[in-house]
């Protein structure tokens, strides 16, 4: 499950930044590292959160920093429901 949700994190994260394309980027990249601002974070977290058809307060992903932190918190989440 968790490598599914890496996998949409990372269809997503070259959604919302087309510029990301053909780049590798290692679950350990932090969003800021991968150049993402705070509206590239937000829309990352709700459009995958949309996917995952999972209702979670984006707040709650506040801390995470990387791309295996996001898909660890959300695939916590989905085990919860």
């Amino acid at each position: 499950m968790k490598n599914q949700i890496i996998g949409l994190i990372k269809e997503n994260l070259i959604e919302i930044m087309p510029e990301l394309e053909g780049q590798e980027i290692s679950v350990e990249d932090t969003l800021v590292d991968i150049g993402a601002n705070s509206i590239d974070r937000g829309e990352l977290i709700t459009l995958t959160l949309e996917r995952l058809n999972l209702e979670v307060s984006r707040i709650e992903f506040a801390k995470a920093q990387s791309i295996k932190d996001l898909a660890d918190m959300m695939a916590e989440k989905m085990e919860k429901r």
